[in-house]
């Protein structure tokens, strides 16, 4: 089993603290029978007090999509549109823009690949 990891850390602008995200992503060894293609996921972990909508963007800077909202002290998965990702590895950027905040946070750019399950990390406050 091949695994990847990257970390990375968002700039917090509105909340204070910072937000890490990882990507994990495997694959069958060779000989193995073709396994239809994983969804690409981004796990949510907000132990922040606030709800938060988070988008993704096609770094550098490419069209915001939303992909649902993350609820306050809870973990929430969220599924990556295929049509977002292109070619072996896609520089994505996820935004955490919280309800009822000010200003959302932007991360650095985190290189996908088609079944990764990305965890994004908020921090309380």
């Amino acid at each position: 089993m091949r695994m990847k990891t990257v970390a990375l850390a968002l700039a917090l602008t509105c909340l204070g603290g910072g937000y890490t995200a990882c990507s994990h992503a495997s694959s069958s060894g060779a000989g193995g029978a073709a396994a239809p293609e994983a969804a690409t996921t981004l796990k949510v972990d907000n132990q922040g007090s606030l709800d938060m909508d988070v988008y993704v963007v096609r770094a550098p800077a490419g069209q915001r999509i939303r992909l649902g909202t993350a609820t306050a002290a809870a973990v929430t998965k969220m599924k990556i549109p295929s049509d977002v990702l292109i070619g072996a590895n896609t520089s994505l950027r996820f935004i955490a823009d919280p309800i009822g905040g000010l200003r959302p946070s932007v991360s650095s750019s985190i290189l996908v690949t088609r079944g990764d399950e990305v965890t994004l990390q908020i921090p309380p406050r």
